[in-house]
């Protein structure tokens, strides 16, 4: 299950060192490729809200199959686009694909008791974050050798076989009980409104990857600007993999009593990053520090969040996890659109400056949850 989270994971993500390739072959401005990268994280969010939460009334493997099948064709309409409303469009549909690693992380938490909870969550972030962090490294280095667009290709090829690895792999799960489509969507309203936990930590986690987005998306063009290409980018992504690293240790941390005290100390590091970027000029040994400080910081920050959420009521275990990661990808939207405007404006110090202000800013809804911790 990790793997296949990696793996599927990794989609949402083969953009963002190509950017300025990708660009380059449109010929379009820099902030139209992130248009398209903003729209592949919205229609992850998409995904979350109209796929995830059928874990609450349907089989599971069947939907994590039949989703990863439906990312074959988006991955190769976006090797074949040829301009940027196309793009935009099939990006979308990549990203609405997308969404079996927030199928698998409920099933997986089911299968095990309460006080593994956070150790199985870690194991698959763990996945997760490879596949995330790995994939920015191969599409760098394959977009150099054979072009952006047979990054995607290779894509399709993959989850084509994943589907049918799965299919034989993983045995079927059936929910408590089966809800109507329309009953569950339906209550997803009511879960967030009833679920003030969910609502803090959903804010915290997008926020955060709202500074992690404003990295990721211009790092690219920052690279071409000092003389570098997609291939030293991707050098970036497997720097960052200490994220796989600090992800099983902080789910373990993530089951004790006082869990925003990780979510602080991750949020600090995070803006620090940005400080190392902003002091970076030419030097990739400090760009690369940095990374290895993002990635730990705000992964060890989202790890926490799931932990949490995930010991709120396992009835509604899908649908509250889709919750928290729709509000989480759109603060990655925020963050892609945020740093992209940030770009034209004041190339990278305005988008470190970004970056960091979205770090700060996510401490501030763990400020309440302190105090109730303190007074309880």
């Amino acid at each position: 299950m990790a793997v296949a989270s990696g793996l599927s994971a990794a989609n949402l993500y083969y953009a963002q060192p190509l950017a300025a390739e990708m660009a380059q072959s449109l010929s379009a401005r820099p902030a139209a490729v992130g248009g398209a990268m903003m729209s592949t994280q919205v229609g992850y969010a998409i995904g979350m809200i109209l796929l995830v939460p059928l874990g609450d009334g349907r089989e599971r493997r069947s939907m994590i199959v039949t989703t990863l099948l439906a990312a074959v064709p988006a991955l190769l309409l976006v090797a074949s686009a040829q301009s940027i409303p196309a793009l935009v469009m099939s990006s979308f549909l990549v990203g609405v694909a997308s969404s079996v690693p927030q199928m698998i992380l409920p099933y997986a938490v089911d299968l095990v008791p309460v006080e593994d909870r956070g150790k199985v969550v870690g194991t698959i972030m763990a996945g997760l974050l490879s596949g995330i962090l790995l994939s920015r490294t191969a599409a760098g280095a394959l977009g150099a050798v054979l072009g952006w667009r047979a990054v995607f290709v290779i894509a399709a090829v993959m989850m084509a076989s994943l589907a049918g690895v799965l299919r034989a792999a993983i045995p079927k799960r059936e929910p408590a009980t089966h809800l109507p489509y329309r009953a569950i969507l339906g209550s997803l309203a009511t879960v967030f409104r009833d679920q003030p936990v969910l609502r803090r930590r959903a804010l915290v986690g997008a926020l955060g990857f709202a500074s992690f987005s404003v990295f990721w998306s211009m790092l690219s063009f920052q690279l071409a600007q000092i003389g570098y290409g997609s291939a030293t980018a991707g050098v970036f992504g497997a720097i960052g993999i200490v994220g796989v690293f600090v992800a099983p240790v902080a789910g373990r941390f993530a089951t004790g009593d006082r869990p925003s005290r990780i979510n602080v100390a991750a949020l600090l590091l995070t803006a620090a990053s940005f400080g190392l970027f902003a002091l970076s000029g030419h030097s990739l040994v400090l760009i690369g520090l940095g990374v290895v400080l993002l990635d730990a910081g705000v992964q060890a920050s989202h790890l926490t969040n799931q932990t949490v959420i995930f010991g709120l009521a396992p009835a509604l275990r899908s649908r509250i996890n889709a919750l928290y990661m729709v509000t989480y990808f759109a603060g990655g939207a925020l963050g892609t659109v945020a740093a992209s405007y940030a770009w034209s404006e004041g190339k990278w110090p305005a988008v470190c400056l970004t970056g960091a202000a979205f770090a700060l800013a996510a401490m501030l809804p763990l400020i309440g949850e302190r105090r109730l911790a303190k007074s309880s």
